[in-house]
């Protein structure tokens, strides 16, 4: 709506997980605005019904060599060569401002409803939250609405891949340093001579080796905690909520599933845990069934 009341006519956009790839051609298809979007070529594979959505609604779905760092890359580097006639729709909270502050606001809506519900449900507010962070925007999203609300525990979730040690994992805010990438100052994952480090997760979404400045700011101040999931538990997490709740949630959300194995024996009997469930899993369950039939 932003592009069209601008008069741009072209639409560009980044996405790992394919979600956002999908929000995006759909609101285009919508607005009969054309849609481009870039992926990896490593998240392609993986997510192919995706891939297959974006195309049938009419977009146009670029390979780039990589994850979604790459893609997010070219999808800036192309919306830079036409700023007059395209708009770079960018689905999470990194990049130049505004997109980061940009995509907060719009993803509120999450943590106003789950106060909203809350309310509804238990006469107040909760007391802990929980989401997996990735790059940050869905637990921004959860999170920003309670910030002054010190009473209530925000709590993140990277991934962990193989573990911290391994080399191959996405826990920027365990792992990273500060740094500039994409257009902001926040931690990353980097070397010595600040070139950017490969990522691994299980959950694709979580494949970036960077996160929103808002969400390092939340780590520096103390105002949320941050912590880890591996591959293993993020897999077990995805079972366990099929099993018990017939959910399948996607692997990026299964990461903060999985924490509460860790966190619930420490609440008090009776705490209220909401756990912001990001994404749906049927896209993972290919990624799910390989990965038991490899261990």
């Amino acid at each position: 709506m932003i592009a069209k009341r601008m008069g741009r006519k072209s639409i560009v956009a980044a996405t790992g997980a394919g979600q956002h790839g999908v929000a995006t051609a759909a609101a285009c298809a919508k607005l009969a605005l054309d849609c481009t979007v870039f992926m990896g070529t490593a998240d392609m594979e993986k997510q192919s019904s995706k891939v297959l959505l974006m195309k049938l609604l009419g977009a146009q779905v670029k390979a780039v060599d990589g994850c979604f760092k790459e893609a997010s890359s070219e999808a800036i580097r192309n919306w830079v060569g036409n700023l007059e006639k395209s708009y770079y729709l960018t689905g999470t909270v990194v990049g130049p401002h505004p997109c980061p502050i940009m995509v907060r606001e719009f993803q509120s809506i999450i943590g106003k409803e789950t106060r909203k519900q809350a309310m509804e449900k238990w006469g107040g507010k909760p007391d802990v939250l929980l989401a997996c962070v990735g790059s940050g925007s869905n637990a921004l999203g959860l999170f920003h609405e309670f910030i002054n609300d010190e009473d209530v525990r925000l709590i993140g979730v990277e991934a962990a891949g193989f573990g911290l040690d391994s080399g191959k994992h996405a826990a920027t805010l365990a792992k990273g340093e500060v740094g500039v990438y994409h257009g902001a100052m926040s931690y990353l994952l980097q070397d010595e001579e600040g070139q950017i480090l490969g990522t691994h997760s299980v959950g694709v979404g979580l494949e970036y080796p960077g996160v929103g400045p808002e969400i390092s700011f939340l780590r520096d101040t103390g105002r949320a905690e941050f912590y880890t999931a591996t591959d293993q538990e993020a897999v077990q997490a995805y079972q366990r909520l099929c099993r018990l709740e017939g959910i399948f949630p996607a692997l990026e959300a299964s990461h903060a599933l999985a924490f509460l194995e860790k966190l619930c024996p420490t609440l008090p009997n009776g705490a209220k845990v909401v756990v912001n469930c990001s994404g749906g899993g049927d896209k993972d369950v290919d990624t799910v069934v390989n990965y038991r039939y490899n261990q």
